[in-house]
């Protein structure tokens, strides 16, 4: 069989030919479903880091265990971060006005995908961003309360490792708006 023909009606013949004919709209919405799940996925795995080490470090000094929880707080900030931006790219998916099954010959197509594929990337940036600042936040919480426990002396400096830690998230959601501001999918034929 030769490349040039089709296995079947729609010549899914391999990953290749999938992806690139996938409509912009899915792109779109995958990219919001990827920057608010993997945006999820960073917080739960942060606070999980952070919330053992919180609750083993609180059986020694139990002392820490209401003003460490701001370890916690920067966790769920990366979720925020990713629901943010969800919106954002949910308010820039428009469906066209005239919607048929298939859209005009003219057609802005360029445009089109284009804004499907920005989307997609502006999503993925932002929750890939925000797995690993949820990630090193959780780290740094971690040491920060057993830290804590061992010299309450400890816990202000490790505080501002963390709060770095957490600005990984704040520049990824700036680099998620910056690749979006130029997705807008076209809604008419112009």
């Amino acid at each position: 069989m030769s490349s040039d023909t089709c296995a079947s009606e729609y010549c899914n013949q391999g990953w290749l030919e999938v992806l690139s004919h996938m409509s912009p709209y899915g792109y779109a919405n995958f990219g919001v479903a990827f920057g608010l799940g993997l945006s999820v996925v960073g917080a739960a795995w942060g606070i999980w880091l952070t919330g053992s080490s919180l609750v083993g470090a609180a059986v020694k000094a139990p002392r820490i265990r209401s003003k460490n929880l701001i370890s916690v707080i920067f966790c769920e900030a990366t979720a925020i971060y990713g629901v943010i931006m969800a919106i954002i790219l949910s308010n820039k998916i428009k469906s066209p006005d005239d919607a048929t099954y298939y859209l005009d010959a003219d057609w802005d197509w360029d445009s089109f995908y284009y804004a499907g594929y920005g989307m997609f990337s502006a999503g993925l940036s932002v929750g890939l961003t925000n797995v690993a600042s949820g990630i090193s936040v959780g780290i740094a919480g971690s040491s920060c309360a057993i830290g804590d426990a061992q010299d309450s002396s400890l816990f202000v400096k490790v505080l501002i490792v963390e709060i770095f830690a957490s600005a990984l998230g704040i520049f990824g959601i700036i680099v998620g708006i910056i690749q979006s501001n130029a997705c807008t999918l076209p809604v008419a034929v112009q």
